[in-house]
């Protein structure tokens, strides 16, 4: 029997404790560290300062299930989201780091453990493929001498995106600072899904998905470009629980492992729809996690900044309920199930689940009586045209476009 996703991410922190691992909890989707970023993104956020030598923990290791969102800035993967198998404005990102502790070594064989140990995940070794960065020989022989992986399934990736150190496997935190190659795991679900290995020209297929980005910080850049070896060699991890999950329950799609499609009967119920296959039910899924878990991090809707993306969010699954055929406000019936869903990772969205409940319901309520409104001045607007309103004023085709998308 499949692993339920609470279950994964459990197993994960379970394993990575045994290794001698503080289980660190999942910081705030508000980030307190870091005034460039809109919102938590990856688990390496809270602790930036602690690879930048700026903050001390009294532990050389630590692991996490970090909430993320992406929707806003470069990540906004919003217009995609319900409509792929993999975007969402909200995932979990389960993570192990080491603070100049453990290096490239037991990274590359506690990842091989947990994934491939039978009293882990169990997965088929015959289906994982790795990449390294082109010139990380310790990285590749690691891979091939030690874990014992042939070396068809071990992909070097060059500089392969205009400049030097600009790859898919050298990661960077900024223009200067810790940085260092990186090696990707990748499952394969198989020939009867299209597709073909990292960097081959159908990479961008389903068959092959990345699951998990080791990064091996061990450089710190220079202002004039320049690699200078970091004293202390530190480990940043990411494997998205959403993935996983997929992987481990076989399924192709993340929208079809078990928390998903949990959420998604509830979205039917309060809306009415009787198509589970209907993309609005996956958007509408995908919205209530990252709404919810945004207002109970202090993320209010409003016009501008955090406030104004979450209102844009809200607002989407609103409007994807009106095409469901929902008569009345609905989204935040779906706290409840949410909460039932997320298991103990749910548990600070519990305590604030009433006051959460209030901010959807109002945001929703309020976005009705805006759209009543831009409806009655369209009819209106719309009355006065003669023949195609297309071929009308500008100003009366900017508000037919403004409503029509509910702007």
């Amino acid at each position: 029997m499949s692993k339920s996703t609470a279950e994964i991410r459990q197993a994960f922190l379970d394993f990575f404790h045994s290794k001698g691992h503080q289980v660190v909890a999942s910081s705030s989707l508000v980030p307190n560290n870091d005034p460039t970023l809109l919102f938590t993104n990856a688990g390496m956020n809270q602790f930036k300062d602690v690879f930048l030598g700026l903050d001390k923990r009294n532990y050389s290791r630590a692991t996490t299930s970090q909430r993320c969102v992406r929707a806003g800035g470069k990540h906004n993967d919003l217009e995609n989201v319900g409509y792929t198998a993999r975007h969402h404005t909200f995932f979990e990102m389960l993570g192990n780091f080491s603070f100049g502790d453990y290096f490239k070594h037991d990274a590359i064989q506690f990842a091989w453990e947990l994934l491939t140990g039978e009293n882990w995940f169990a997965l088929p070794k015959e289906r994982l493929w790795v990449t390294v960065y082109e010139t990380d020989d310790e990285a590749y022989e690691i891979w091939e001498k030690e874990v014992g992986i042939p070396r068809e399934r071990i992909i070097r990736i060059g500089d392969n995106k205009g400049a030097p150190y600009a790859s898919d496997n050298f990661w960077q935190m900024g223009d200067t600072g810790p940085c260092g190659p990186c090696t990707e795991i990748f499952y394969d679900h198989g020939d009867h899904i299209w597709g073909g290995p990292p960097g081959s020209p159908e990479e961008d297929g389903d068959r092959y998905i990345e699951i998990w980005n080791i990064v091996f910080m061990q450089f710190n850049r220079q202002a004039d470009g320049t690699m200078e070896p970091l004293p202390k060699p530190s480990v940043d991890t990411g494997m998205g629980l959403e993935r996983i999950a997929a992987v481990l329950q076989h399924v192709n799609s993340n929208y079809d492992i078990d928390l998903f499609r949990t959420l998604i009967e509830a979205v039917a119920k309060v809306t009415g729809a009787t198509d589970l296959g209907n993309k609005s039910l996956r958007v509408i899924a995908d919205h209530i996690r990252s709404c919810a878990f945004l207002v109970a991090d202090g993320v209010l809707p409003s016009n501008e900044n955090r406030g104004y993306v979450l209102r844009r969010i809200i607002r989407r699954a609103v409007r994807h309920g009106n095409m469901l055929g929902a008569k009345e406000t609905f989204f935040y019936k779906l706290v409840g199930p949410l909460i039932e869903v997320m298991g103990s990772a749910g548990e600070e969205l519990k305590r604030q689940q009433a006051q959460v409940e209030q901010v959807l319901k109002t945001e929703e309520e309020q976005f009705a009586r805006t759209l009543e409104r831009g409806l009655a001045l369209l009819d209106e607007e719309l009355a006065k045209l003669q023949g195609d309103p297309w071929t009308a004023k500008p100003l009366s085709v900017c508000m037919i476009l403004m409503v029509s998308r509910s702007i």
